[in-house]
């Protein structure tokens, strides 16, 4: 009788996967028509370009032939040619990607190297939301934009004149009004906008408080040849002077209002830094730094002092450490660096009190392992005497190599790998001095053992260059026995009659069916199958999909199966990456949705599958997809406490929720294929190590959960 199917759905894996899909594609919307987000599939393309997937609204990827290095500036051309003007944003001018606008639409465009076609490049265009529209003058360069808030600079061709009458029209047609003295007073009490600007104007404008928007400046300085550079920003009167404080980075203050920030080290390192970028006016920073440092009992020193409206440097104390807080102003962001170093008298109370911890531990530990011993050796010693010390005989009829003494249980043997195992109820004395007498009438000389003791004997023995290594150990209440070399060695051992050479030969496959509504072939004759996929919120389109069965038939009938189920499906076999062996295959194929890998063993007399495919048009969309040969390491923290990965000698800190569904933060990084160690640390646990093998063009999550367990799971 056939046994029962079952069929799992591995919810916690798919559950991942999800996760993992949300996190790479947050922010995307499918729905393009909506105001505001450029039709992409619309846009020019350079000649020969070959488009790599269905043309989606929000993206769109084709190759053309050339490097990348020559392929981003014939884009840059391209689009220039069409009325997209070319920006980059703050502080990311040496990005290797391209930003354009034009009127109220935003692109995205970034490049790779064509899969497995060095001499071909990779565009990727992708539709970018404008959230502060800021128009760009015509003929504007070195435009600096950031299109998530109103900050924007440029040099412009005109004279200041030109230039403001077509920012006040420009700002009136989408609704900015200009800014009267009174009206700013009367809402701002520290603003002051009749403020001259040498040689060049500024002009202030607001928008109804519906809007909930803060007034911007518009400043223009007058340059030679008839040019001007403009700068665009929030009213520095509307920005807020007493900074609220974020969350702390490993025991330092962080200020809200900030673009990005990070730490190098811990509360525990000898030497730190906090580094920030906040959209503030640099007093408020300061003021704010000055503020959370002393309530955390840091002392402002005097000496070393510097306090400029362009720089600031600042010198703390505290019981243990000393600090230099530094500031910059660049655009319209403060740019924060904080720098701890752990002082040489607290290094050294340190030292001495890891060091009293450390011998406390051996002591405790030395102490408690000599308990442990000496319960042991008792324990044995009970044991040992329910063992027997009387004297063996070899079984008769075996056509082992070696004699295999009367009483032994269990006896398993392997002349084709040499091995020998069993169990006895005969003592470790015992056992050993039944093989130092039986061995050397057969000609095995014995060699000099150094492990000859109650509870475990090592014997050697050579013979015409073969050699036997038995281990003889007490495991409690029996005696094991383990024997391997190639004095063991034998071929078709066991085989006495015609009959049973005809039964050692391996069975014709038989024919399988498969299973008719499968999205991915495995036989009707199983006992396990479940298939678990990979998709993008909104598509039905998997990147990567994965099977895994238990078939009660041989490997060769399993296997014969899978090459004609997967032939029919167009799937060719690639035969210079195959392993066949008897009880273990592993076949590479290429499909026509991408590359495929089939993994068939032996368990528990069955056959083990694992069918893995790939499906690198659908990753890409939701940037799943490895840059070429390298791997993806994606990761996430479910829990509700910052965390820290520390993998090929990099820390990334993990915010609560980090890489979760709900997230605006995607960690990933991209490594060359190889086995890493890594360690995460959860606040308030202890931290955990493990390792995880990275293959080439292979992506991997890495995802955290609230107690520090640490979920690895392929993604694609």
């Amino acid at each position: 009788m056939p046994a029962p199917r079952r069929r799992y759905r591995a919810s916690a894996r798919r559950y991942v996967l999800a996760a993992l899909s949300l996190v790479l594609i947050a922010g995307a919307s499918p729905a393009m028509a909506e105001s505001g987000m450029v039709e992409v599939n619309q846009l020019p393309r350079l000649p020969g370009a070959q488009e790599t997937t269905d043309s989606q609204p929000d993206r769109v990827i084709y190759t053309v032939q050339g490097v990348v290095p020559s392929t981003a500036p014939s884009v840059k051309a391209l689009m220039a040619e069409n009325g997209w003007m070319h920006y980059a944003r703050p502080l990311e001018e040496t990005a290797t990607g391209l930003l354009f606008k034009k009127g109220k639409y935003g692109l995205s465009v970034s490049f790779t190297q064509a899969l497995g076609r060095p001499d071909r490049s990779a565009v990727y265009y992708t539709a970018n939301r404008i959230y502060a529209d800021v128009p760009f003058p015509p003929g504007a360069t070195d435009i600096i934009y950031d299109e998530r808030r109103p900050y924007f600079g440029c040099t412009a061709p005109g004279g200041i004149d030109a230039n403001l009458d077509f920012f006040q029209r420009e700002f009136a047609a989408v609704g900015w009004t200009p800014l009267s003295a009174d009206d700013a007073k009367a809402r701002w009490s520290r603003a002051a906008i009749d403020d001259k600007v040498d040689d060049g104007a500024r002009a202030y404008f607001r928008r109804d408080d519906r809007d909930r928007q803060l007034p911007i400046m518009v400043s223009l300085r007058r340059l030679g040849d008839d040019r001007t550079a403009v700068d665009i920003r929030v009213a520095p009167f509307a920005l807020p002077q007493d900074l609220s404080a974020g969350p702390d980075m490993d025991g330092l203050p962080r200020p809200d209002r900030i673009i990005n920030a990070g730490t190098t080290g811990n509360a525990t390192s000898e030497r730190r830094e906090a580094h920030a970028t906040v959209v503030a006016e640099m007093p408020a920073v300061l003021a704010f730094y000055r503020r959370e440092l002393a309530a955390r009992n840091w002392k402002e020193e005097s000496k070393g002092a510097t306090i400029t409206p362009d720089e600031v440097s600042l010198n703390f104390t505290s019981a243990e450490e000393t600090g230099t807080l530094k500031l910059g102003h660049k655009y319209d962001l403060t740019l924060v660096s904080f720098v701890v170093q752990v002082t040489p008298a607290a290094l050294a109370a340190r030292a001495r009190a890891k060091k009293q911890s450390d011998d406390d531990f051996m002591k405790d530990a030395m102490s408690m392992a000599t308990e442990m011993i000496a319960a042991d050796s008792a324990h044995r010693a009970q044991q040992s005497a329910k063992l027997s010390d009387a004297p063996l005989h070899a079984q008769a009829g075996k056509t082992t190599p070696i004699p295999v003494p009367e009483g032994a249980e269990n006896v398993e043997f392997d002349g084709s790998d040499g091995k020998l195992e069993f169990e006895s109820t005969s003592s470790v004395k015992a056992l050993a001095g039944f093989y130092r007498g039986a061995l050397k009438p057969q000609g095995w000389k014995a060699q000099p053992s150094v492990i000859n003791n109650p509870n475990m004997a090592a014997l050697q023995f050579s013979r015409g260059g073969k050699e036997i290594s038995i281990t003889i150990m007490q495991m409690g209440t029996k005696t094991n026995v383990s024997a391997n070399g190639s004095g063991l060695e034998m071929a078709d051992a066991g085989a006495t009659s015609d009959d049973q050479a005809a039964a050692a030969a391996p069975a014709a496959p038989r024919p399988l069916e498969a299973e008719p509504d499968s999205a991915l072939p495995v036989p009707k004759e199983h006992t396990l199958s479940s298939l678990s996929t990979g998709k993008l919120p909104g598509s039905d389109a998997p990147f990567r999909q994965e099977l895994e069965a238990s078939i009660p038939a041989d490997l060769a009938s399993v296997l014969a199966f899978y090459r004609e189920e997967l032939g029919k499906r167009g799937w060719k076999e690639l035969p210079d990456r195959a392993i066949t062996r008897p009880d273990r295959v592993q076949l590479a194929f290429t499909s026509p949705d991408g590359p495929a890998m089939l993994k068939l063993g032996r368990r528990n007399a069955e056959t083990t599958v694992n069918l893995a495919q790939k499906i690198p048009a659908a990753a890409a969309k939701g940037e799943v997809l490895p840059k070429p040969g390298q791997a993806r390491l994606m990761l996430g923290n479910m829990g509700q406490s910052d965390a820290t990965i520390t993998i090929n000698k990099q820390t990334i800190k993990l915010a609560a929720g980090a890489g979760g569904p709900q997230s605006s933060q995607h960690p990933a990084l991209d490594l060359p294929p190889g086995k890493y160690k890594y360690t995460t640390k959860v606040a308030g646990r202890p931290a955990r190590s493990s390792q995880i093998d990275l293959g080439a063009d292979d992506a991997w999550g890495l995802m955290l959960g609230p107690d520090g367990d640490v979920l690895a799971l392929q993604a694609y």
